[in-house]
């Protein structure tokens, strides 16, 4: 064998007895006449020790030529450590070393494999196979699968079965653009890549699966971000004959179990917020409420006093920065310029500090004097020592800049605690969104959800009044889930694609499959996805998603270690009858 023991498991008890280890050389310290070695598994490093007095003098010259990240195999004898290191498990012993076989040489690594490496991010996705060697990526991978296994285990003994879904399936109008994959045997036609298994796991319900799980791969071809990848993981699920609030409820359990397997958190029943709701509140619909800080609108104190910069504009609206009535004119200017930036698009800010002596300070004393200010503070809930931040304009335009301000504050004050967690559920959205420019409607969620009951008649009168059972479950500020009732009407079904553009041709050629199904007996049902890369990271107190994928892209969509995508050559791409269109010079 290998080895009698992985390199995190030797402990003061094991002193005296003769063991075998394999793994990475991670570290050497060559006194000279006495040398360490510190070998490297998945499990820990355990220090290994070779010298003059007691090894042959052949074997410490074989030692002293082994190079950093050498996969070697050592027999040796565990020894009481003289000086201890109570820090590593493995602090209290050594292995004094008898043989080593070279089981594979290794180049002078390009960065480091250590926990706070030299490395670049783009240097370490090129040689992600090296980086994952670190620690800290080995441990987000065993958190990941801790997690999954977790996940499996809750759904499990809620009696859900899992199923797999295809891969290659059509392509539909989700939101966002398909992957997509030529068919050889089919000259012309392509398979698309499933942004979510949707229609499949409805598909399920009417077959009579009543509960279905996945933990499934799914593809979108849009934009990155930290939190977004080309491919990404979801916790899909599907049940049958349930209302919105049970899914909700099964779903928070969910949630609850892990927090408390996790960090041994039991939290409160979540809170429940309208759409509505979120947005005057939190100016987005995934809030975090970990903090305050909460919006409070300001027309009926601030317009129509002679300031034209609010009597303007459609909304007037402010925040209460805790204890920031101390911060200089340069801090608070900052802040200013800050929402100026591009990224945020704002005027500016107008600001009134709540000192702690009673009085009033602010940017526009000249247009209000301490008695409105005052009311401005009470409306904002201001305590003396808080710093009082207003932005006015479009209503939708301003509370996203808001926003944008107020997790900005969060952030810089400490107030986003990786170790606090704050989740709800987001309902009653709108069913469509119109867009500003063609007055098209778009499915908020997707073309499957159902609307209200009692707002059935209003998709003919009023399509745009219509509210969703819809639900999202937010986490510190993330969207981690969202799903939906689904239509399980023919009828319906028809009638949603067709305010969403669908001819009835279209219609048939890309749903009819799930409509016909409709005619067999489809039960109510209705399901939730969990983007599962982002929760993992959240629970493990990050928001980027990429430290907990095995092998991520970059933010081109790149995979830098295999160099994808990569062009195809004239064979494959005439046996798949396409043609590539030479780049413009």
């Amino acid at each position: 064998m290998y080895r009698s023991h992985h390199c995190g498991a030797l402990t003061a008890a094991h002193i005296g007895t003769g063991v075998q280890l394999a793994g990475w050389v991670a570290k050497t310290r060559d006194k000279g006449f006495m040398l360490w070695i510190d070998l490297r598994d998945r499990y820990g490093i355990t220090q290994l020790v070779l010298d003059e007095e007691r090894s042959d003098s052949k074997l410490l010259e074989t030692a002293k030529r082994i190079g950093r990240e050498t996969v070697i195999q050592v027999s040796g004898t565990v020894l009481e450590r003289e000086a201890k290191n109570p820090n590593m498990p493995t602090g209290d012993i050594e292995i004094l070393v008898t043989s080593i076989d070279v089981l594979s040489p290794a180049q002078t690594p390009p960065f480091t494999i250590e926990d706070n490496t030299d490395g670049g991010e783009d240097l370490r996705m090129k040689y992600r196979y090296l980086d994952i060697r670190r620690t800290p990526v080995q441990q987000s991978l065993l958190f990941r699968s801790k997690v999954a296994l977790l996940v499996r285990n809750f759904l499990a003994e809620h009696a859900f079965v899992e199923v797999e879904t295809p891969y290659l399936i059509k392509s539909t109008p989700e939101g966002a653009r398909d992957f997509v994959v030529p068919s050889r045997m089919n000259e012309g036609q392509f398979y698309a890549l499933p942004q979510s298994p949707q229609t499949f796991k409805q598909l399920l319900m009417v077959g009579g699966m009543d509960k279905y799980f996945q933990i499934v791969k799914c593809f979108r071809d849009e934009d990155l971000r930290a939190d977004r990848q080309p491919e990404f993981t979801q916790i899909d699920c599907e049940l049958s004959f349930v209302h919105q609030n049970d899914i909700m409820a099964c779903f928070e359990s969910l949630l609850a179990f892990l927090l408390e397997e996790i960090h041994g958190v039991t939290p409160k029943p979540f809170p429940v917020i309208s759409y509505e709701d979120a947005i005057k509140t939190y100016g987005n619909d995934k809030p975090d409420i970990r903090f305050g800080m909460t919006f409070t609108e300001l027309n009926d104190l601030a317009q129509n006093k002679g300031f034209q910069v609010f009597d303007a504009q459609e909304l007037v609206v402010g925040i209460a920065v805790p204890d920031a009535a101390s911060w200089s004119r340069k801090q608070i200017d900052a802040w200013v310029n800050w929402v100026k930036r591009p990224q945020v698009g704002a005027n500016g800010l107008v600001w009134v500090k709540c000192n702690e002596d009673g009085s009033y300070k602010s940017s526009v004393d000249k247009f209000f004097d301490a008695d409105g200010l005052s009311k401005w503070a009470e409306a904002c809930d201001a305590k003396a020592g808080d710093l009082i931040l207003v932005m006015a304009g479009n209503a939708n335009q301003t509370r996203t800049q808001l926003s944008a301000l107020r997790m900005a504050l969060a952030e810089e004050l400490g107030l986003r605690k990786p170790d606090e967690f704050a989740p709800l559920w987001v309902v009653d959205f709108p069913l469509f969104e119109k867009d500003e420019e063609t007055g098209a409607l778009h499915a908020m969620h997707h073309p499957f959800t159902a609307p209200k009951p009692e707002h059935l008649k209003k998709l003919e009168s009023d399509p745009t009044a219509v509210i969703a059972q819809a639900y999202d479950l937010v986490l510190n500020g993330n969207e981690i889930g969202g799903g939906s009732i689904r239509i399980h009407d023919r009828i319906t079904q028809e009638k949603m694609l067709s305010l969403l553009g669908f001819s009835e041709e279209e219609a048939k050629a890309q749903f009819g499959f799930l409509m016909d199904a409709f005619r067999y007996g489809a039960p109510p049902h209705g399901g939730i996805a969990l983007g599962f890369d982002r929760l993992v990271a959240i629970l493990d107190g990050k928001e980027t998603i990429r430290d907990y994928i095995a092998f991520p892209k970059n933010n081109s969509g790149r995979d830098v270690m295999i160099d994808a995508p990569a062009p195809l050559d004239t064979d494959q791409l005439d046996e798949l009858a396409l043609i590539v269109k030479p780049k413009p010079e």
